[in-house]
């Protein structure tokens, strides 16, 4: 994949993204990864709205594997590093990590399907995008 490129995503860590004790409740790094991969999509010119809108698909999880390693806490600076590992027909496959500076505190491996917007059955990813993700 030639085109396929890093790409980076700050996050800071609101009030409302910690439990009591102060640490990132889990289920909110699922919402910093889906940030990261949507304004990916973004970066490459493609909103979630238009995808659906004018090529008649969405992106959906498929498949989730996260390894939780260290905890965020309330103010910390984060960084989502997503990384297109493959593409296939009608599948991305990411590999994310979530770093606090230097220290990894996530790493996931994300599967996502390209689904017709009306059936939701598998499409494939429109050329454009493919276009832009993977330049031939």
């Amino acid at each position: 994949m030639s085109g396929c490129r890093e790409f980076r995503w700050p996050v800071r860590v609101y009030y409302e993204d910690t439990d009591s004790g102060g640490v990132v409740y889990h289920a909110n790094y699922l919402k910093f990864m889906e940030r990261a991969r949507t304004e990916f999509l973004r970066s490459l010119g493609f909103g979630q709205a238009e995808l659906r809108e004018t090529h008649g698909v969405l992106f959906v999880v498929r498949h989730l594997a996260l390894q939780y390693r260290r905890p965020a806490r309330f103010d910390d600076a984060l960084e989502v590093v997503t990384r297109l590992a493959e593409l296939r027909r009608s599948l991305m496959k990411f590999e994310q990590k979530i770093y606090r500076g230097d220290e990894m505190l996530i790493d996931a491996s994300v599967d996502i399907v390209c689904i017709d917007a009306e059936q939701f059955r598998p499409a494939a990813i429109p050329a454009a995008v493919r276009n832009m993700i993977d330049p031939v």
